[in-house]
C-alpha cells in the first residue's frame, strides 16, 4: 500500500473512534443520577423487591436490621452491610425472628451481620436486584 492511502485510513480509524465517543458521551449524559440514600422508617422498591427499614440495633457483634420485605421468593443475595473496613453478607442461618429467605407475602423480621471484626461506626445497607439499588443509613 501507498504511504496516502495508509494516512487515509489512519484518519478514518480516528474520526470512526471519535464518532463512538461522542455517542457514548451522549448516553452517559442521560443516565439517571444515583438515588439519595434513606433514613431508617423509609420504605422502597427494589427491581421485584419492597422493603421498609424500621431500625437497627448493635450488640454483641451482631447488627441488627429489623425490617419488612415482599414480593419475591428468593434467598438474601443481593442484601448487605457496607462499613469504612469492608462489606458484609447477612447471616442467613436460622434463629428465632431472622430473616433466611424472601418470600412472596410481607414478613417482618430482623436482618443479621456479623460486625464482630470490625470496628467502624459507619453502617450502610445495600439491597440490590436486578440493575436497581437502594441504600439506607442509620439516622
Amino acid at each position: 500500500m501507498r504511504t496516502r492511502t495508509l494516512l487515509l485510513l489512519s484518519v478514518g480509524t480516528a474520526l470512526a473512534i471519535l464518532l463512538a465517543g461522542g455517542v457514548l458521551l451522549f448516553q452517559l449524559s442521560n443516565q439517571q443520577q444515583a438515588s439519595e440514600p434513606l433514613v431508617t422508617g423509609s420504605s422502597a422498591e427494589v427491581g421485584d423487591l419492597t422493603i421498609t427499614v424500621f431500625g437497627a440495633v448493635e450488640s454483641g457483634g451482631l447488627y441488627e436490621i429489623d425490617v419488612e420485605v415482599s414480593g419475591v421468593d428468593d434467598d438474601l443475595s443481593g442484601i448487605g452491610l457496607t462499613t469504612a473496613q469492608r462489606s458484609l453478607a447477612p447471616i442467613d442461618a436460622p434463629a428465632v425472628g431472622r430473616c433466611v429467605e424472601l418470600t412472596v407475602e410481607t414478613q417482618r423480621c430482623v436482618l443479621a451481620f456479623d460486625t464482630s471484626a470490625d470496628s467502624s461506626s459507619s453502617r450502610v445497607l445495600v439491597v440490590r436486584r436486578g440493575d436497581q439499588q437502594r441504600t439506607w443509613v442509620d439516622s
